[in-house]
């Protein structure tokens, strides 16, 4: 079947990338508005130029000449899927156990799809697809929020206390009478005094109960603890 060279550009191309323009346009805002490292212009384009290339790909190559050619529609747009994984890597950091970004680089990976989708013609599944980003990054939040708390969650906790009275005994001692399991514990010497004392402070790696906060409440009441602070490892993600 030939494709006549009017068939190759024109409105309906323009509209399927105007389609991809407008939807992916829609993720970057909602990134934008949450304040993530890829917001409104990176999502576009992403998507826009996955569109692009396949229609690149679908329209691009009908004028070659030769009986023996055989073009393969899918080559282009295969090794976007390939190449959107430097960008979504490049989104990912690891500090220690701590894994942030994925999310952002999921994203970028899905709105990539579906610029794709408009691309190649698919305009309800391109929407459907908007939908269940919004579904996901919107709704999925407070259904988690409605789950049940697990015991395997760690916490960070960080305790600023003044120096030489022994009170981070004390604050081993209770952390494991509360149902703690202590996992690491990283002590240093600041530099400044705290209310014109010195002081110390302790990192705890905890784990072992649905929640925190009355420990860090007790924590507080201490004679000599100036500050305590705490990190939920669990409540770190929605990158």
């Amino acid at each position: 079947m030939t494709v006549l060279a009017s068939d190759t550009q024109g409105w309906k191309q323009i509209g399927e990338l105007g389609l991809a323009l407008a939807l992916t346009s829609l993720i970057g805002l909602e990134r934008e508005w949450r304040h993530k490292p890829t917001g409104l212009r990176t999502h576009t384009l992403v998507g826009v130029g996955a569109a692009l290339f396949v229609i690149v790909s679908k329209y691009g190559f009908s004028d070659v000449p030769g009986t023996n050619v055989v073009l393969d529609p899918s080559r282009v747009a295969a090794q976007i899927v390939t190449g959107i994984g430097f960008i979504g890597g490049g989104l990912i950091f690891v500090r220690g156990d701590a894994v942030r970004g994925l999310t952002t680089a999921a994203i970028v990976w899905m709105t990539t799809a579906i610029g794709m989708a408009c691309g190649a013609g698919l305009a309800l599944i391109a929407l459907a697809a908007t939908a269940g980003h919004f579904l996901v990054v919107l709704a999925y939040p407070s259904l988690l929020g409605m789950l049940p708390r697990s015991r395997h969650v760690s916490y960070a906790l960080r305790v600023v206390y003044e120096d030489g009275r022994g009170i981070i005994r004390r604050i081993l001692a209770e952390s494991t009478r509360q149902g703690f399991a202590i996992l690491q514990v990283d002590t240093h010497q600041l530099e400044r005094q705290v209310r014109g004392a010195p002081a110390i402070a302790v990192t705890l790696e905890l784990q072992g109960q649905p929640t925190i906060e009355p420990l860090a409440m007790a924590l507080s009441d201490f004679d000599g603890v100036f500050e305590v602070s705490t990190i939920d490892h669990a409540r770190q993600g929605g990158d």
